[in-house]
C-alpha cells in the first residue's frame, strides 16, 4: 500500500510552524538597555517642578497690552538704530 503526500497541507504546516516559530522569538526578544544617568534624570525633574508654578497661561486681557506695548516700542527701536548708524 503506497502513501501518497498532499504538498499543499505539508507546506501550509510548515509555514505554519515557522510563523509560530518566529512570533515566539521576536516576544521572547529584550530591548538593549543603555546606561542611564539617574541623577540627572531626577536633577531634571527637581528643575521641571521648580518651573512649573512660575508658569501662568497669559490670558486674552493680558495678552493685548504686552501686544501694544510691543508695537509701540519697535518704532522707538529702529529709530535708535537709524541714528547709531548715522553717527
Amino acid at each position: 500500500m503506497a502513501v501518497t503526500r498532499l504538498k499543499r497541507k505539508g507546506a501550509k504546516n510548515k509555514s505554519r510552524a515557522k510563523t509560530r516559530v518566529k512570533d515566539i522569538q521576536r516576544l521572547n526578544q529584550k530591548p538593549v538597555f543603555k546606561t542611564v544617568d539617574v541623577e540627572a534624570i531626577k536633577a531634571e525633574w527637581a528643575e521641571g517642578d521648580k518651573k512649573a508654578p512660575a508658569k501662568k497661561k497669559a490670558t486674552k486681557k493680558e495678552a493685548a497690552p504686552k501686544a501694544e506695548a510691543a508695537k509701540s516700542e519697535e518704532p522707538a527701536a529702529e529709530a535708535s538704530n537709524e541714528e547709531a548708524k548715522g553717527e
